[in-house]
C-alpha cells in the first residue's frame, strides 16, 4: 500500500475502507513532519493583520453575569462593542483568573496584535505558571470577544479573518453523553438524536470515564459496538469515545472490535495525557485514534503530530485558548495528513464556534460534533443556526454573524469581585 492510500484510509473520509485484513499493512505508520518543519508552521502569522488599517485600542473588558450564566463584552475607544458567550460552566469556576490576571493585560493594547497578545499575556506576571485548562479557558473568552470586534470593524466573519472560508455548510455529527445505560436504551436514544436532525454519524461513550479498564455496566462495551452498526447500517459514521478508559492491551482490544464493525475513530482510548501510549495503540490499529480535547502544551501536540501518536487532532476551542492556537494545531495536523476536528465542550453557542472553525481549516474531518440548539436568543441574518439532514449553516456576517438579543443581555451585570 503506497504512503497516499495508507494515508487516506487513515483519516475520518477513508476509515470504511479499513477491515480486520488491512491490519497488517497499517500497522507501521508514516512519521509526521520533523521538528524543524513544524517550527516554520507554528511561526506562521494567523490572523490577518491588513484588514485593519488602524489601531483598535482596548478600552474596555466586561465579564456579564446573570445567575450561572455569563457573556463577555468588549469595547474599543473607536466605539465599536462586541457581545460574545464565553465557556459557561468553565468560567464559572475560573472568573477570578479572568477578570485578575487576563483582563489587566489587555487593557489599552491594539486588538490587531492578537497573536502576539497571546504570548504576551501567557507572561504577564508569571501567567505562564498557571498553564493550563484554567488559565486558557480565560485566554480563550477574551481571544474570541476581540476576534469578533474586529470582525465587526472589518465586515469579515472569523473565517475570512483567519485563512479564508472554503466552505459553509458544515457536516454534523450527533455525540450522546450517556454512560451506565443499557445497550438497548443507548440505542433508543441514539435513533432520537439523529431523527431530530438527520445527522449521518454518531458518537457515543465506551468503557467507564478514567476507570482502569471497568466498563460502566459489565460487557456494555462490547455489546453496544456491533449494536450500534447493526442498527444504523453499513453507510453510517460511527464514533467510540472512552474518555481515557483504559490501558494499552485493552485499548487495542476494544480497537479491533471497533475494526471489525467499521469505526471511523476510536477517541481518547488511554489515559489522556499518556502520549507514548497512544503511540502505541495508534501504531497497532487501523482505525483512526483521536485525541487532544484535554490538551493545553501547544509543544505536547507538536510532539504528538511530528511521532504519529494519534491519527486526529482534537483540541477544544475553548480549553486550548482559542482560534489562534487551535489554527495553528490544524496548519500542523494538515502537514502530517491529519485531519483537525474540535472537542466540544459545553457553552451556549460552542456549535457556532465549531461552525467557524470548520469553515476555513484545510481539513476540519467530514463531521463536527453538534449537542443541539441554543436556548440563547439570538438574531441571524445569514443563517438559520438549526441542523438540517445533518449539516448546518456556517454564518457569514461580520465576527460571529450573530447578534444576541439586547433584552436577554439587560438581564445581566457586571461582575467586580475577583
Amino acid at each position: 500500500m503506497n504512503q497516499s492510500r495508507r494515508l487516506f484510509c487513515k483519516t475520518s473520509l477513508g476509515a470504511g475502507c479499513l477491515s480486520a485484513g488491512t491490519r497488517s499493512s497499517l500497522a507501521r505508520k508514516p512519521s509526521g513532519p520533523d521538528k524543524a518543519e513544524l517550527d516554520r508552521i507554528l511561526a506562521q502569522p494567523v490572523l490577518r493583520r491588513d484588514l485593519f488599517p488602524a489601531p483598535v485600542k482596548i478600552e474596555s473588558l466586561e465579564l456579564l453575569r446573570d445567575g450561572k450564566q455569563f457573556l463577555m463584552r468588549v469595547r474599543s475607544a473607536e466605539g465599536a462593542e462586541s457581545i460574545t458567550v464565553p465557556n459557561n460552566s468553565r468560567v464559572l469556576d475560573v472568573y477570578p483568573m479572568l477578570i485578575g490576571n487576563v483582563f489587566p493585560y489587555f487593557i489599552g493594547k491594539d486588538a490587531r496584535d492578537l497573536e502576539t497578545h497571546l504570548w504576551e499575556v501567557y507572561r504577564y506576571q508569571s501567567n505562564y505558571k498557571f498553564q493550563g485548562l484554567a488559565f486558557w479557558v480565560c485566554v480563550a473568552t477574551v481571544e474570541m470577544a476581540l476576534l469578533d470586534l474586529l470582525g465587526l470593524i472589518s465586515g469579515k466573519p472569523i473565517g475570512e479573518m483567519l485563512g479564508g472560508v472554503r466552505r459553509r455548510e458544515i457536516g454534523v455529527y450527533r455525540a450522546s453523553g450517556n454512560r451506565g445505560n443499557t445497550p438497548e436504551a443507548e440505542i433508543d436514544y441514539l435513533r432520537k438524536v439523529v431523527a431530530e436532525t438527520g445527522a449521518k454519524a454518531i458518537k457515543f461513550r465506551l468503557g467507564g470515564r478514567m476507570s482502569g479498564n471497568a466498563d460502566s455496566l459489565p460487557g456494555r462495551t462490547e455489546a453496544l459496538i456491533p449494536l450500534v452498526r447493526k442498527t444504523f447500517g453499513s453507510d453510517f459514521t460511527l464514533y467510540g469515545d472512552s474518555n481515557s478508559s483504559y490501558d494499552v492491551a485493552n485499548a487495542i482490544r476494544i480497537g479491533r472490535l471497533m475494526e471489525e464493525n467499521k469505526y471511523a475513530m476510536f477517541e481518547e482510548p488511554c489515559e489522556f495525557d499518556d502520549l507514548w501510549a497512544h503511540k502505541q495503540v495508534s501504531d497497532a490499529l487501523s482505525i483512526p485514534v483521536g485525541l487532544g480535547e484535554q490538551e493545553f502544551s501547544m509543544r505536547r501536540f507538536q510532539w504528538t503530530i511530528e511521532n504519529r501518536a494519534a491519527d486526529i487532532m482534537q483540541p477544544d476551542l475553548h480549553y486550548f485558548g482559542g482560534y489562534i492556537r487551535c489554527t495553528r494545531v490544524a496548519r500542523m495536523a494538515a502537514a502530517a495528513g491529519m485531519p483537525c476536528t474540535l472537542h466540544l465542550s459545553e457553552s451556549g453557542f460552542a456549535y457556532l464556534n465549531i461552525l467557524h472553525f470548520a469553515s476555513y481549516v484545510q481539513d476540519p474531518g467530514p463531521f463536527q460534533e453538534f449537542k443541539g440548539e441554543t436556548g440563547i436568543p439570538f438574531l441571524c441574518d445569514t443563517s438559520p443556526l438549526k441542523c438540517r439532514n445533518g449539516k448546518v449553516l456556517c454564518p457569514s456576517g461580520p465576527g460571529f454573524g450573530i447578534k444576541v438579543d439586547p433584552d436577554y443581555i439587560r438581564k445581566f451585570r457586571p461582575v467586580q469581585e475577583v
